[in-house]
């Protein structure tokens, strides 16, 4: 009897469901509700963030250009951020990819590059974000849900996701319950484009939530809870945007309590047994002070 394993069939990058996602949000809100966007900036704002991957590949010594985590991060900006000026949203752009070159742990980027972009420039007033742009069509849903759904399986990420949604819902509906509001008020809120497309798009990035299961359980609810103070206890909009950005700093410390297997992207399994887009590296000594030959072992890392 043979005993060898066979290696398993190779699988589309999951990074390509997000891009579909986002690509089929963008065409929808320019098609259907007219948002007004030209071409030419979402152009301009997608080939920002290529180059300024391009440019931290080059600078970091990478082995390789891996565009597709800067597609993401270019078409998500160009569905949510809004600014009056090209050289806001150009400057945002360059931002949210030139982090995951800057601000790093152990092993990978901090923050996912879209939250802390929108963060900051939300911070210093420069770009605003309207989380009910898309309406409340069962079509945008749909979509956003059903191609979600497919992203955070192959990525093995849909916990984190289903954690803070069903947590985010809970209080929703419990904060209505206890006012003595109708239903329609609290489902209303959970009808919005931006907080599905946070919950399948920016939250479940496996690069930057915690590496253990129960780590990402306690992250989506503590994000949950943050974004419920952020907009009842607070009264300021975009809540899980702000809550995420905050909570993000503790993911170090969450891996360090509840250690776990950290994400490689990747199309197919290693031979001896299929994964889901996780994989086990054996460590390769290198100088602690080659942060250089440190960017380049960590194959699209960034």
């Amino acid at each position: 009897m043979n005993s060898r394993p066979t290696a398993s069939a190779p699988r589309l990058d999951p990074r390509w469901y997000q891009i579909a996602m986002l690509s089929g949000l963008l065409l929808y809100g320019q098609l259907a509700l007219q948002f007004g966007l030209s071409w030419w900036r979402i152009g301009a704002v997608i080939c920002a963030c290529l180059l300024t991957q391009l440019a931290g590949t080059r600078l970091a010594l990478l082995p390789r250009f891996d565009p597709l985590s800067a597609l993401i991060s270019g078409i998500g900006l160009c569905t949510l951020m809004r600014t009056q000026f090209l050289a806001i949203a150009l400057l945002t752009a360059v931002i949210a990819v030139g982090s995951k070159f800057v601000i790093r742990r152990s092993g990978g980027h901090l923050y996912n590059p879209t939250n802390f972009a929108l963060a900051l420039m939300l911070a210093l007033g420069l770009i605003w974000v309207s989380p009910g742009q898309y309406g409340h069509f069962a079509f945008a849903a749909f979509l956003i849900v059903g191609m979600g759904v497919l992203v955070t399986t192959q990525s093995s990420r849909g916990d984190v996701s289903l954690a803070f949604l069903g947590v985010w819902a809970a209080l929703l509906f419990g904060r209505s319950l206890w006012l003595g509001e109708p239903m329609a008020i609290p489902l209303h809120r959970l009808q919005s484009g931006m907080l599905l497309q946070f919950t399948f798009n920016m939250i479940s990035d496996p690069r930057t939530t915690p590496r253990s299961r129960p780590g990402r359980l306690l992250f989506g609810t503590l994000v949950a809870l943050g974004a419920y103070a952020v907009q009842f206890v607070l009264f300021r909009t975009n809540g899980p945007i702000w809550s995420l950005a905050a909570f993000t700093l503790l993911v170090p410390l969450f891996d360090r309590v509840l250690p776990g297997a950290r994400h490689e992207w990747r199309t197919s399994s290693p031979a001896s047994t299929p994964t889901r887009g996780v994989v086990h590296e054996t460590p390769v000594p290198l100088p602690a002070s080659s942060p250089a030959l440190d960017g380049a072992l960590s194959r699209g890392r960034a």
